[in-house]
């Protein structure tokens, strides 16, 4: 039996997590908090396999409560509901140590399936907000010449070499303001501001001798 503990200070939303935990047959709750206090409190006196705490509480905050239960019972898998977005929250949960976030909204379809994701010691936030973490993550592996095209990566490495745009547009035989564009892109793409960086980077990066 998976014996669970619900923070939340509204009687009605721990009443409806309840009713979903409770209905299934290897699953109860056997400790309900409205607070923080609350919850160490009953964490040090009764059998609890996983804590789902809300983010917004009277007293601390869902996060600093879910630290401090790491801190003092590092095995005790932590689950995190909110009002709020993936978007604002998941990593920081995530990042201190939680083993899900969970929206309030998606928690009557999704709720039975993070609880026994993180009790076999998984991680759980949604599919969707799963892929944009890949993404992320992808992207920060990526160099970031690589994010160019064949064209905006040839006028980097023109760029770097000290040539200026009116040289580069006579080279490529295209206009001047097309090669702005390009160093415009360029500098978006690369998060950067001027020439003179582009030029460090390439060079740092052996795109030009």
């Amino acid at each position: 039996m998976i014996n669970v503990l619900i923070a939340d200070d509204h009687p009605i939303v721990r009443r409806g997590l309840r009713e979903i935990i409770d209905n299934e047959s290897d699953m109860q709750v056997v400790a309900e908090a409205k607070n923080g206090f609350e919850v160490f409190n009953l964490v040090k006196k009764t059998k609890i396999d996983l804590a789902m705490l809300d983010i917004s509480m009277p007293d601390r905050s869902g996060l600093d409560v879910m630290k401090q239960l790491k801190k003092e019972y590092p095995a005790l898998p932590v689950l995190v509901l909110s009002v709020h977005s993936e978007e604002q929250y998941a990593l920081r949960v995530l990042k201190g140590g939680g083993s899900g976030y969970l929206t309030k909204e998606s928690a009557p379809n999704e709720l039975v399936k993070a609880i026994r994701k993180v009790i076999s010691g998984g991680k759980y936030v949604s599919s969707s907000f799963a892929e944009k973490l890949i993404f992320e993550i992808e992207k920060q592996e990526k160099p970031l010449h690589k994010t160019l095209s064949d064209r905006e990566f040839e006028v980097l490495c023109k760029i770097a070499t000290g040539k200026t745009v009116k040289e580069i547009a006579n080279e490529m035989y295209l206009s001047v303001k097309t090669i702005s564009t390009y160093r415009s892109r360029i500098l978006e793409k690369m998060d950067m501001t001027s020439s003179a960086q582009l030029t460090y980077y390439a060079i740092k990066n052996g795109l030009v001798e």
